[in-house]
């Protein structure tokens, strides 16, 4: 049981990571290592999916780590 949380766990972070690299904003990795900074805009479409479900992954990592501590 230990071992499944613990690659559940894995697999979040990975996927959180990655996603949060495919929303900076700016020319694709290039904003990651200090791109242009633009003007503020309302997240839609595609963009608004991500940054929910980085919220969403986020939320179910914590969740894995309390599980994995109780366990």
């Amino acid at each position: 049981m230990r071992l499944t949380i613990f690659l559940i766990q894995i697999i979040l972070a990975i996927l959180v990571i990655l996603i949060i690299i495919i929303q900076q904003k700016g020319t694709g990795l290039g904003s990651t290592f200090g791109g242009n900074i633009g003007f503020y805009s309302t997240r839609r479409g595609a963009e608004k999916l991500l940054f929910n479900l980085t919220i969403i992954l986020a939320i179910l990592f914590i969740l894995a780590s309390l599980i994995g501590l109780i366990i």
